[in-house]
């Protein structure tokens, strides 16, 4: 009788404690919860943690995170206002602000998943077909810098922008949140994570991009060799100029130091006529050393100024 009655209360205690387990559950930090009675909610939502209570077999718990969720959108090929067709690759944040209409609305996380993709990607796939490329890809207006080689800038200058990347993001933000104001979800950010040209089309771009390159490095190298031409003609007209120069200061010196030596000869002649003689001599020498060799044969007169000293010398 005591092993039945030992029994009987071990039963009553498992049963107490699985009533007392299925009636009570515990919501950490990072949950919220909403419970359900045959499918439908009963009450608010419960956002605090804690042990909370519930009727057991009846009502049913249903967890959500509080944290910021993830978003990853499929890359889609887009046509931009300009008809160029590029993949957009994109990525949000979200996070359930309101348990409870989340529930009625999406159920769950892969529920809310798929309602962002119709939102995000249809918003993107709007906004994008609204602008030029160059609006998708850029933020900012900016000057375009010199590379600094010869010449000016090549080309025409950057296309204004009157919208830009960050602005197109924010107004896709804005308006997949105008959308989803009553899923109990906020989309917190939105970004373009990757922008490309399709497959078909990058091929052309890149050989576009090379030939507009080539042509630039065509015209620098022109403008480099005109400029090396201008170079050294400058350099050919200072050689003559300085040439020319040296030329007419050598013979400013040369004639300077011949009309000096042509005055002492002159002084020297003046003298005496002893000096006269002397001097005539030792011009009629030099004229013999420059005139004559072993090899030469003259006839002189005998009144000639040269046969005078050779007559002399007899």
């Amino acid at each position: 009788m005591d092993n039945k009655k030992f029994i009987f209360i071990i039963i009553l205690l498992i049963g107490v404690l699985f009533l007392f387990f299925q009636s009570t559950y515990v919501v950490s930090e990072k949950e919220q919860v909403v419970v359900t009675q045959f499918g439908k909610p009963v009450g608010d939502a419960i956002t605090t943690p804690g042990i909370k209570l519930k009727i057991p077999f009846i009502q049913t718990t249903n967890f959500f995170d509080k944290r910021y969720l993830e978003w990853d959108g499929d890359p889609n090929q887009v046509p931009t206002k300009d008809k160029k067709f590029i993949f957009v690759d994109t990525y949000a944040r979200w996070q359930i602000t309101d348990p409870l209409q989340f529930f009625k609305r999406l159920r769950n996380e892969r529920g809310a998943q798929s309602r962002l993709d119709d939102i995000l990607d249809g918003e993107t796939r709007n906004f994008i077909a609204k602008h030029n490329i160059e609006e998708t890809v850029r933020t900012s207006n900016r000057t375009p810098q010199s590379s600094g080689v010869i010449g000016e800038l090549i080309g025409d200058s950057l296309t204004t922008i009157k919208v830009g990347r960050k602005k197109i993001q924010d107004m896709i933000l804005k308006s997949a949140n105008a959308q989803a104001l009553d899923l109990g979800i906020v989309i917190l950010d939105f970004r373009f994570k990757r922008i490309n040209y399709v497959k078909e089309v990058q091929t052309q771009v890149y050989e576009r991009m090379k030939s507009e390159r080539y042509r630039i490095a065509d015209k620098f190298k022109s403008e480099g060799q005109g400029e090396a031409s201008n170079i050294n003609g400058e350099k050919d007209r200072e050689l003559k100029r300085i040439l020319s120069e040296a030329y007419k200061t050598a013979e400013e010196i040369k004639g300077k130091a011949d009309g000096e030596a042509a005055a002492i000869y002159s002084a020297a002649y003046d003298r005496s006529a002893q000096s006269r003689e002397l001097y005539g001599f030792m011009k009629s020498m030099e004229a013999y050393k420059k005139t004559f060799d072993n090899q030469t044969h003259i006839i002189l007169s005998t009144d000639s100024e040269l046969y005078k000293y050779l007559k002399s010398m007899r």
